[in-house]
């Protein structure tokens, strides 16, 4: 299995977990918030992996998984947020674990391709 093939499957279950965990945010306006910050980025992520995998040039693969990684980056940003505010009980780790992981995958993807 390629490095693609196990971005490219860690992103969209990231995106399905994270779907299932903002369920537990609160319906009120910072939940609210939250919660459409969490999922728009997190889901970006493996749209943008989709996207660079059906690339038709190496330029446009390395430009779509540099905004994954800036989405991931974004991800663990909002999680973090999550996690410091207590806005929901759940422990919130394991998420900001995966993200960490797939931006670390997402890092070594774009710097091989741009031959760093």
């Amino acid at each position: 299995m390629t490095k693609e093939n196990i971005i490219q499957e860690k992103s969209y279950q990231f995106a399905l977990d994270v779907i299932k965990l903002i369920r537990s945010f609160p319906h009120n306006t910072e939940g609210f918030h939250l919660a459409k910050q969490v999922i728009r980025s997190a889901t970006s992520i493996g749209a943008n992996v989709e996207e660079a995998l059906g690339s038709y040039t190496k330029n446009e693969f390395t430009f779509k998984m540099s905004i994954a990684l800036k989405e991931a980056r974004e991800t663990h940003y909002w999680l973090r947020l999550v996690r410091d505010s207590g806005i929901i009980k759940q422990d919130v780790e394991p998420y900001i674990h995966e993200v960490e992981e797939i931006r670390k995958i997402l890092t070594a993807i774009v710097k091989k391709s741009k031959g760093d």
